[in-house]
């Protein structure tokens, strides 16, 4: 393999790798808003634990967090605007980030 083949497997290889930690990073930031809802609707253990999965698996219905979006505001009702779940999710991005670079 000449020096060439080697540079492009490794921009595949890391592209790969940052694709697949984007992916991990928003599947966590759309569990915590799981918790942080689950908490706001009165849930606890299992049940938050329980809700949170249903916030992430809401994530595959189209691309986009809208979709979460929709979902969580419709759960909660007058508990939390679309636009208050939306800064949710911006904060919790960095803190899913860490989370996952802890883990590491």
């Amino acid at each position: 393999m000449t020096s060439f083949d080697d540079r492009e497997t490794a921009f595949e290889n890391k592209f790969a790798h940052d694709q697949e930690m984007i992916f991990r990073a928003e599947a966590r930031r759309n569990k915590l808003l799981g918790l942080w809802a689950a908490e706001l609707m009165g849930k606890t253990g299992a049940d938050a634990e329980a809700y949170a999965r249903e916030v992430v698996k809401a994530d595959f219905a189209e691309p986009g967090y809208e979709d979460v979006v929709r979902k969580v505001s419709a759960d909660l009702g007058d508990k939390a605007s679309a636009d208050e779940i939306r800064a949710k999710l911006e904060a919790l991005l960095p803190v899913a980030k860490g989370q996952i670079v802890d883990e590491v």
